[in-house]
């Protein structure tokens, strides 16, 4: 990383991720909207966030809830149109918070117009090339071109009926079928991404999440694999991620991001072997990449450790930014997966603590746990592909409880939301949490506001000190800053500090079990 005076504002800037149809509903459909966005800015600023990340809000079916465009280069009316995103940046920017949206490269909607013209269009015709088809083994076609299988479930291939009406060729898709993979060796495709990319920073946005930004580019001939084909995007020898070609798109997307020097791109990428990883954040690459070893390590001194060193360390090979996540829209919520709200905001602290970027998914701050539905209301388009075995991830995709003490608590005038919100969640309301002292709102503001105004929280390395077992403790930087995790289920003796936060309140003294703590020590432990 580079000098904190030459440091771009994302090098150390708090993201906080809104699924917009979750956040806020401004007109009472039940689903969440630009304008309810807007309305709930002066929250989010009070939170303490330096930036918002969209989740995709594009002309969309909605088949992937956002993630099947069919439109780049427009607002969906459902979140209210370009007008709304409009007065959103400009809502934000004045607040000085920075506004970044989701991008979708590896697909388009099966809806785009692109993918009706070549439904309509002979095989072999440019339009179909702008798309992967092949024509199917086996007798007359009627076999899959390869093995693979979708993320979603099912096979990754669906067979069309050419305009004669004939059973024809078949189309990838690694995710829905509503999702037809582009073609990325046709430089049409890239043309009219560099379109969007400019369409959208234009109009003052301050940079892009790019989806499945380790997929895009697929193996020439798209050969049979023995590897396991896993509901994950996980890359591990699996030819349907991180082929070396990926790493020409994201050259090509730079070029075009360096027009708007004060912009930033983050990638998804689910790629685990260190060196890897960091090619995708080479000089000329993504400013930024998630690395998810934090969201897949178990609740765990070793595992946690482990997570930490090698998320730094792959940041390091290119002289990258580290990120840190424990929470997004594709994941199981922190108090679900660590068994319980003390651990989650104990992991919280932990990754707060750590130099880079830090990630907070939409309701995190609240503490809201995963949500249990039943089948009928369960929309993740997983669960009708898994052939209802796998539910998908509709349980953290739950709407926003803001006030009252019944659903829909705030978020909508309407009770019928897009997804059910539990009658508990009442006790989670920003309401009820708002000048609560104890409260988990009230903890993540203030560990983002010491985060920003201490002076301790610099420098970009950390080192790990001497801790009982069950514990961890570790340095940042310089500045004698320490940070504390107890996973016992017994208090733990602290360090000699000043106790500047903890997870939860300390018993006689000592660290509780399952809790995290900031402190600032006047002696350089590590001597």
């Amino acid at each position: 990383m580079s000098t904190a005076q030459h440091e771009p504002w994302w090098a150390r800037a708090v993201f906080y991720q809104v699924y917009p149809r979750s956040f806020a509903d401004s007109d009472g459909d039940g689903i969440g909207d630009l304008d309810g966005v807007t309305s709930r800015l002066d929250y989010l600023d009070r939170l303490g966030v330096d930036a918002l990340w969209l989740s995709p809000i594009m002309v969309s079916p909605m088949a992937d809830h956002g993630y099947d465009v069919a439109d780049p280069r427009d607002v969906d009316p459902l979140f209210g149109g370009l007008a709304a995103f409009e007065r959103l940046i400009a809502a934000a920017h004045e607040r000085g918070m920075k506004v970044t949206t989701d991008l979708v490269p590896n697909h388009t909607s099966s809806q785009h117009p692109w993918f009706q013209e070549a439904l309509a269009a002979e095989p072999g015709s440019a339009a179909r090339n702008r798309y992967i088809f092949r024509d199917g083994r086996g007798p007359g076609g009627s076999e899959p071109p390869n093995n693979w299988q979708s993320v979603f479930g099912g096979l990754s291939w669906t067979r069309i009926v050419e305009p004669d009406g004939t059973p024809g060729q078949w189309y990838l898709h690694l995710f829905d079928a509503e999702q037809p993979d582009l073609n990325w060796d046709n430089p049409e495709v890239f043309d009219d991404l560099e379109k969007t990319l400019r369409f959208w920073l234009e109009r003052g946005v301050d940079g892009f999440r790019i989806d499945v930004a380790h997929g895009m580019a697929k193996p020439p001939g798209l050969p049979d694999t023995d590897v396991e084909m896993r509901p994950r995007m996980l890359s591990d020898g699996d030819p349907r991620f991180n082929h070396p070609d990926v790493h020409e798109i994201h050259r090509n997307i730079r070029t075009v991001m360096n027009d708007f020097p004060d912009a930033v791109t983050i990638g998804e990428v689910w790629v685990f072997d260190n060196a890897s990883w960091a090619e995708y954040v080479r000089a000329d690459e993504l400013h930024l990449g998630f690395n998810f070893r934090m969201v897949r390590a178990e609740y765990d001194i070793t595992d946690i450790r482990d997570a930490i060193e090698n998320t730094l360390a792959a940041a390091a090979l290119e002289n990258a930014t580290p990120t840190w996540t424990l929470e997004n829209h594709d994941v199981v919520r922190g108090p679900t997966r660590y068994g319980g709200l003390v651990q989650a905001r104990a992991m919280a602290l932990v990754t707060l603590t750590l130099p880079g970027a830090v990630f907070v998914y939409n309701g995190q701050e609240l503490g809201l746990a995963n949500v249990e539905l039943p089948d009928e209301a369960l929309q993740d388009p997983t669960w009708e592909r898994s052939g209802h075995t796998v539910r998908g991830r509709d349980g953290c995709r739950i709407p926003v409880p803001w006030s009252g003490d019944t659903p829909p608590f705030g978020f909508s005038t309407s009770t019928d939301t897009w997804l059910p919100m539990p009658p508990e969640w009442a006790a989670l309301t920003v309401e009820k949490q708002s000048g609560d002292p104890d409260s988990t709102l009230t903890f993540f503001q203030r560990a983002i506001e010491i985060r920003h105004t201490r002076p301790e929280f610099t420098g970009n390395r950390i080192e790990w000190l001497d801790a009982p077992r069950g514990t961890l403790v570790f340095g940042r930087g310089d500045a004698g800053l320490l940070c504390m995790l107890n996973t016992n289920d017994r208090a733990a003796p602290l360090p000699d500090g000043e106790l500047i936060l903890a997870s939860a309140p300390l018993i006689g003294g000592k660290l509780a079990p399952h809790a995290a703590a900031w402190l600032v020590s006047s002696v350089d432990p590590r001597r």
